[in-house]
Parts: structure tokens; C-alpha cells; sequence
């Protein structure tokens, strides 16, 4: 059996579909849900779905039970994430897991942004649990971005913090692709995978936006302490504002940038190209 946890949310769907048509039979994969009731797709293919919260440890025993191998989804609450990881390290050694991929940052083992501190403390959690595992190094999100794009085509401007710097970032298509491809693997042993796709700069990817919108758009950049404030007065909660706009500044450094090619190989086919990811947001 295999679990997903935080299954209802943008990867863990994505994640049970590529599961699904790769070949994974629905009575296979157990969904791990804070709610039941945003769970009705899944429970109509056939998925056995259960209740748990990162932040109570006794669902995640509960949950795990007659699970042998855990696609462990990072929890989305920054600042949170230290006490809800170990509860889900701890539920998984008692219910005897063989098998964790985690999903981590790129780049974590020399990384200096806010974001891998708690990552960084979960790999370590993972690898002390001696239980085999896998390390989904996953790098940014493109629909980080495409996803946001009502301001920028109203304005004209994609503001940021991030520079000249390159970041290799994929779909999360892409993405759930390499984890549904890791966790039905037959290896027992532990690897590590550096995810990104083709990288770009900001500004590069503000002219792909102008190319699919036909809307002149430039990236504009900032200082991290004023994308920090702009982000806050969107409503952003100040610890989350905060580590948006040191991830920029950590881009302008180069930390979410690889030259490595893990996730083509591990998907066996092309990446979703920039341009077909903006087209696909622009369209919802």
C-alpha cells in the first residue's frame, strides 16, 4: 500500500492522477486528508481515503496502518513544519514503514534560505529514522508565478527580489510525475534527486508572458526588505512575506538553480516547456 499524505492539495493530486495512470491500482493508494469532505474525487475512483492532521500525531499513527511505503508531501504552514514532520517521522516508525520519498528543496545541503531550514531538519529526521527513503529535491514551482499573473498583466510589472539570477524551476505536473515514478520503485535503499526544469531568469520569464499575453510586461526588481513589505500589504502573514522575498534574493544567488538533469531522466519525457505552463494558467 501506498499513502499520500496532504492528497487533496496542488501536488498530492497530481501525484494520485500520475499514480493512477502509470498503473497503480485505486485499492493500492490510501489519501491522507486534513478534511474527508474535500476528498470526494478520490473516494469516487476507488481510493481509500483517511483523516489526519500533520499537527496530531495520534491520525498519522491511525493513518499510516498497513502502509508500506509513504509519499511524505512537505506540510505548506512555514514555520510550522519542525513539529508536524516529526509527528509524521514518528507515526511512520510506528507503523513500520520501508519506504519514505520526501518532498525537499533544491540545492538543501549548501542552501542558506529560510525555506530549507526546515527541510534541511527533516532530512535529517528521515536519515536518523533509518528507514530507506528517497529525497525529492524539488525546485520552484512555475505556476509560483503563472499562477499570479492578474496583477502584472493590470500593471505592466512582475516585481520580485530575484535579480539576474537563474532558477530552474518545472510544472507540478512535472513533478508528481518523479514521485509517483520514486514511489513505486523497487529499490530498498536511500537517493537523492536535484528536480528542476530549463532555467530562466525573471525577466526572461516576464517576456514569455508578454509573448502568450500580447501585453507588454517587464520584471522590475527590488530590495528584499520592500518586496517584503509589498507582499504583506497584499494580505501575505509577515513570515510568509518574508521567506518569499529571501527565496528571491536566495535566486539571485543561485540557489534554486541546476544544471542537473534528474527529473528528465527520471520522467522519461520532455519537461512542460515555460510557455505551455503560462498558456495552461492564463487559460484557467
Amino acid at each position: 500500500m501506498i499513502a499520500v499524505t496532504g492528497a487533496t492539495g496542488h501536488l498530492g493530486i497530481l501525484a494520485i492522477k500520475e499514480l493512477l495512470d502509470r498503473g497503480t491500482k485505486a485499492s493500492e493508494i490510501v489519501a491522507v486528508v486534513r478534511n474527508k469532505g474535500k476528498a470526494q474525487d478520490l473516494v469516487s475512483k476507488g481510493i481509500e481515503v483517511r483523516e489526519a492532521d500533520y499537527g496530531n500525531a495520534e491520525s498519522l499513527i491511525k493513518a499510516f496502518q498497513g502502509i508500506e511505503k509513504l509519499l511524505f508531501i512537505s506540510g505548506s504552514e512555514v514555520g510550522a513544519r519542525v513539529p508536524q514532520h516529526t509527528n509524521i517521522m514518528s507515526a511512520a516508525k510506528k507503523a513500520n514503514i520501508k519506504f519514505i520519498a520526501y518532498t525537499s528543496i533544491l540545492n538543501i545541503e549548501n542552501s542558506t534560505l529560510l525555506l530549507a531550514k526546515e527541510h534541511q531538519f527533516t532530512e535529517k529526521l528521515i536519515r536518523d529514522s533509518g528507514i530507506p527513503h528517497a529525497f525529492l529535491r524539488n525546485g520552484w514551482y512555475i505556476e509560483n508565478y503563472s499562477e499570479r499573473l492578474e496583477s502584472a498583466l493590470q500593471t505592466g510589472a512582475i516585481v520580485g527580489s530575484a535579480g539576474n539570477g537563474k532558477l530552474s524551476a518545472a510544472t507540478r505536473a512535472d513533478y508528481a510525475a518523479a514521485a509517483a515514478i520514486v514511489i513505486t520503485s523497487k529499490t530498498n535503499g536511500n537517493s537523492v534527486y536535484e528536480l528542476g526544469g530549463d532555467a530562466f531568469t525573471m525577466s526572461e520569464f516576464a517576456a514569455v508572458v508578454s509573448k502568450v499575453s500580447g501585453k507588454k510586461i517587464e520584471y522590475k526588481n527590488m530590495p528584499p526588505g520592500e518586496y517584503t513589505k509589498l507582499l504583506m500589504s497584499f494580505g501575505l502573514p509577515a513570515v510568509f512575506a518574508e521567506a518569499l522575498a529571501d527565496s528571491d534574493a536566495g535566486i539571485s544567488r543561485g540557489e534554486l538553480y541546476t544544471d542537473r538533469d534528474d527529473l528528465k531522466k527520471l520522467i522519461g519525457r520532455p519537461l512542460t516547456t515555460l510557455e505551455a505552463a503560462i498558456k495552461k494558467s492564463l487559460q484557467q
